[in-house]
């Protein structure tokens, strides 16, 4: 059976918050997505996953606390857990820019990769127990924001106790990921202690990746991935999105492309027999440590990326430049 990991990063906007926007509002336009009188985020997120008996993970970045105080987590923390949901640790450090107390003396970074490892084991640490005092279970699992981790940052959450990263997307390495992963890599490894369980994604190309994200893939090179991962036993399925994700991009209203994509993987994954909803919690245990397999990724479709082109920009021109109504 393949694990179908969808993981949803949450988290507030540092822009929108550099704009001037209050808590509430950032958290009502950030986490909760509304738009035209309805909610498009977590809740809604969750709502579907429930429908089709599937499973999320919440990474959720907790540094907004050093901000506005750590009481905003909670209602959030305790929403994802009441209805049986996974909230793991999620990190931007832009928001250090304007902590009232800074816990690492000053220093700044836009990713938790451009601190030391020391500075790493603080800000780490910090964003763990914020979460856990929040209502959060023990947090097992980690994504750094921008996916701008490296190697200190595996150290880092090896030495206090997080079991697992889903910081590698081959698509930021070398880029903002700094982690020495092997790009062809699929399937779970252990690096510096951390079990590593990278982004899946498909061929888009020859010698190219396309990373399993909502906006980022067409329903059918989603299906296409899931599919192949499925029959080739892949232990697992790694999908991204944010909690925003089904919002246009200035957050005005719901992007009606994106969320039938959402729909469309959630469907199919529900079709699948060998196919199971999953967090990092339900991975065995020694998953990362097992014999190294030879798995691949589906392979390219020019007609499958043709069609994907095409409709990315006909949803960019109805929902981004509004030249048609939605």
């Amino acid at each position: 059976m393949t694990a179908l990991l969808i993981t949803v990063d949450t988290e507030l906007s540092s822009s929108l918050h550099q704009r001037g926007l209050s808590l509430e509002e950032n958290v009502r336009r950030s986490i909760w997505a509304e738009a035209q009188g309805r909610g498009w985020g977590v809740g809604w997120q969750m709502d579907l996953l429930d429908r089709f008996g599937l499973k999320g993970v919440f990474f959720l970045d907790p540094m907004p606390a050093l901000v506005h105080g750590a009481d905003f987590l909670m209602p959030i923390v305790g929403a994802i857990v009441g209805r049986g949901h996974e909230v793991q640790m999620h990190i931007h450090t832009e928001w250090l820019a304007w902590a009232q107390q800074s816990p690492v003396g000053g220093r700044q970074g836009r990713n938790i990769g451009d601190f030391t490892l020391d500075d790493q084991v603080v800000l780490l640490s910090l964003a763990k127990g914020l979460l856990e005092d929040a209502g959060a279970p023990p947090i097992t699992a980690f994504r750094a924001g921008n996916f701008g981790a490296n190697d200190d940052t595996l150290r880092a959450l090896a030495s206090i106790g997080v079991a697992w990263d889903s910081s590698v997307n081959p698509a930021y390495l070398g880029r903002e990921c700094g982690i020495s992963a092997d790009p062809a890599q699929i399937g779970a490894t252990r690096l510096w202690g951390v079990g590593e369980l990278p982004v899946s994604g498909i061929a888009d190309r020859p010698g190219g990746f396309r990373p399993a994200q909502i906006c980022a893939m067409s329903a059918a090179e989603m299906r296409a991935g899931l599919r192949h991962a499925a029959r080739e036993g892949q232990d697992a399925f790694t999908v991204v999105t944010h909690s925003f994700e089904m919002l246009s991009r200035d957050r005005q209203r719901p992007n009606g492309a994106v969320i039938a994509r959402f729909e469309a993987l959630c469907r199919e994954a529900a079709r699948l027999s060998a196919v199971h909803g999953a967090g990092y919690n339900d991975l065995p245990a020694d998953l990362a440590d097992r014999p190294a397999r030879t798995l691949s990724r589906a392979a390219p479709s020019r007609l499958r990326t043709g069609l994907r082109i095409a409709q990315q920009a006909w949803a960019t021109w109805r929902y981004e430049h509004r030249l048609v109504p939605a």
